[in-house]
């Protein structure tokens, strides 16, 4: 598995816009994110923090279906 870079909440959200995401809706610090595939919608929550612990960012994006290359690609 690659290394996740550390990253803000704004910047996983911004990379994750890059892959085909919207923001569906804010509640507080967390925000949710979707894509329509063609399977069915994905989704992922992501916290607006300035830091995103390495382990709730590897869970959001397995949530979401995308592998650490392809976000680290969008960065």
């Amino acid at each position: 598995m690659a290394k996740l870079p550390i990253v803000s909440g704004t910047e996983a959200v911004k990379a994750l816009k890059r892959l085909g995401f919207f923001v569906d809706r804010q509640r507080g610090s967390h925000v949710v994110l979707k894509k329509i595939t063609a399977a069915g919608e994905r989704g992922c929550v992501i916290p607006m923090h300035r830091e995103i612990a390495l382990g709730t960012l590897r869970s959001a994006l397995k949530m979401a279906g995308v592998t650490p290359e392809e976000f680290s690609d969008a960065l």
